[in-house]
C-alpha cells in the first residue's frame, strides 16, 4: 500500500506538471503505460481521448482581421454592396431639318418643260388637254391632284421630288404628244363628214377637223358663239372666202375669213389666241392657231361642205 500510494502521488505531480507546461501527454514518452489504447482507459484509471488522425482532421479556421487597426475586428461575411442606379438615358439629339425640295416650275411659267410636264401628267389620266407650255391654274390643278394621290404635299407647284416622281411613272412624251393638233382630243367625226371635203367641226370637243375621203388632213381648237349669238349648226358649204376680211357690223378683223352661213364664218382670232376660252365669238367658228388656219383657207374651195354638230 505505501508503494502504490506514492507512485500515484508521483503520477499525479507528473500530470500538474505538464498541464502546468502546456504539453499533452503522449503514450510511452511521458511516463504512461506502453500498453494504454487511444480512447481506452489507462491501467491506472485515467481515461485517454482519440489521437487525432492526420488524414481526415483539418486545422480549424482562423479568423482573419478586416483592417489592421486597433480594435480588431472580424468579419465572417463580405460588407453589403450599395444597390446600383441606372443613370438616365442621354436625351435625343435632334435631327436636322431636311431641306426643302426645290421649285421647278411654279403658276406664270411657259417652257418647254411645262409642255412635257403636261403631257406627262396626260399620260396618267392628271392633265385632260394638250399640252400648252403655259403653267396656269388648270396644270397646277393637275399637279396638285397627283401630289395627293402619291402621298406629296399638296402644294400645285412642281418641285424636284414631284418632278423625279412623275419622271418614275411615265416615259419620255412623244413629239404628237407634246404638240398635238388640238388641245383637246380630236371628236369622232360626223357620219355626214366621210365623205368629199369637209371641215368636220365638233362642238363638244371644240375642235375642227380638216377631211378628204373620210380622213383627218389636219386639226385645230376653235371656239364658238355665246348663248346670245350662237353658231348655228347643221351641214352648210363654203360661200365666199376673204383673207384679210374686217366686220363691217363689229369693226373687228377677220382674218382667212371662210364664210359659210350669212355672216358667220371661219376665221382666225386673235382674241381667242390671247384669252383662250374665256371669250367667245359673236357666232362665227374662232380658230386659235393662225399658222394652221392660214393653210386651211389655201386648201379649202368655194362649195365645199362645212358641218357643225355637238
Amino acid at each position: 500500500m505505501p508503494r502504490t500510494s506514492a507512485l500515484c502521488r508521483g503520477l499525479t505531480a507528473t500530470a500538474v506538471l505538464a498541464v502546468s507546461v502546456g504539453c499533452t501527454v503522449q503514450p510511452g514518452v511521458d511516463g504512461s503505460p506502453p500498453d494504454a489504447k487511444p480512447g481506452g482507459v489507462s491501467p491506472l484509471g485515467v481515461s485517454i481521448g482519440p489521437a487525432p488522425d492526420p488524414a481526415t482532421s483539418s486545422p480549424e479556421p482562423v479568423a482573419t482581421p478586416s483592417s489592421p487597426a486597433a480594435g480588431r475586428t472580424y468579419s465572417s461575411a463580405p460588407a453589403p454592396t450599395p444597390p446600383r442606379t441606372s443613370a438616365p438615358p442621354p436625351a435625343p439629339r435632334p435631327s436636322p431639318s431636311a431641306p426643302k425640295p426645290a421649285t421647278l416650275m411654279a403658276v406664270g411659267v411657259q417652257s418647254d418643260q411645262v409642255r412635257e410636264l403636261q403631257a406627262r401628267l396626260r399620260q396618267i389620266g392628271h392633265f385632260d388637254r394638250s399640252p400648252t407650255g403655259y403653267y396656269g391654274s388648270v396644270t397646277a390643278s393637275a399637279v396638285s391632284s397627283f401630289q395627293g394621290k402619291r402621298g406629296l404635299p399638296r402644294t400645285g407647284t412642281t418641285d424636284t421630288v414631284t418632278w423625279q416622281r412623275l419622271l418614275g411613272m411615265t416615259e419620255q412624251p412623244t413629239r404628237d404628244e407634246l404638240r398635238p393638233p388640238t388641245e383637246k382630243p380630236v371628236a369622232k367625226p360626223d357620219p355626214r363628214c366621210l365623205k368629199g371635203r369637209v371641215m368636220c367641226i365638233s362642238k363638244k370637243s371644240s375642235t375642227l377637223a380638216w377631211m378628204v375621203n373620210g380622213e383627218v388632213k389636219s386639226a385645230m381648237d376653235v371656239r364658238f358663239g355665246s348663248e346670245y349669238t350662237p353658231t348655228r349648226e347643221g351641214v352648210f358649204s363654203v360661200g365666199w372666202k376673204s383673207r384679210d376680211h374686217v366686220s363691217t357690223l363689229y369693226d373687228s378683223p377677220m382674218p382667212y375669213a371662210m364664210f359659210f352661213s350669212g355672216g358667220q364664218a371661219v376665221h382666225y382670232s386673235s382674241d381667242f389666241a390671247a384669252r383662250g376660252y374665256e371669250g367667245a365669238s359673236h357666232g362665227c367658228v374662232n380658230v386659235r392657231d393662225e399658222k394652221k388656219v392660214a393653210a386651211l383657207f389655201d386648201e379649202v374651195r368655194t362649195g365645199d361642205k362645212v358641218v357643225i354638230y355637238w
